[in-house]
């Protein structure tokens, strides 16, 4: 899985953001010197699924929020992130601001000082549409709390010039 970013055509500050157990939105901040805007682009509570239900460690039928946003830095689209959570396991304040703001996730667990661990399982190039045919840096981990997954989420971050620290 690691293997991906020791790859000489994906761009430093790329494996860097990729390979972070921490705050993605973050190192964008510093990269760019620009605030991190996150754009819901689709969010909805569903019932899990047994496949869900099996990813999260959760009963089949539990509620689920499902959230698809952006990161963007300026006009540039850096990350576009699938989250599943729980939402028996979200603290109550976390889960007002999940649902009701465009806030990234990382400055939500650290505005409610939630101690939590980032665990990645999968790591690799894959295709996206939404990037317009460009390969993509896929990356799925684990947040977790309490020693329970908080959330899941997959990241796609597009393999191209926007990553080259010129254009910062």
């Amino acid at each position: 899985m690691w293997d991906v970013l020791e790859r000489r055509d994906i761009p430093v500050s790329l494996r860097i953001c990729a390979g972070t157990d921490g705050s993605v939105t973050l190192l964008l901040e510093l990269l760019t010197g620009k605030t991190v805007n996150v754009e819901t682009k689709e969010q909805k509570a569903v019932k899990a699924t047994p496949e869900v239900a099996r990813l999260l460690d959760i009963e089949a039928g539990d509620e689920v929020n499902e959230r698809l946003v952006v990161l963007t830095a300026g006009d540039t689209v850096y990350v576009l992130a699938k989250s599943l959570a729980p939402v028996k396991r979200m603290p109550p304040d976390v889960r007002k601001d999940m649902i009701q703001a465009d806030i990234p996730i990382g400055r939500i667990l650290r505005d409610h000082k939630l101690e939590t661990r980032r665990d990645i399982i999968d790591m690799k190039i894959t295709a996206n549409t939404f990037f317009g045919g460009l390969p993509v840096l896929s990356r799925e981990y684990c947040i977790i709390h309490n020693n329970s997954i908080l959330m899941w989420i997959n990241e796609f971050f597009p393999v191209d010039d926007r990553w080259d620290a010129a254009r910062f």
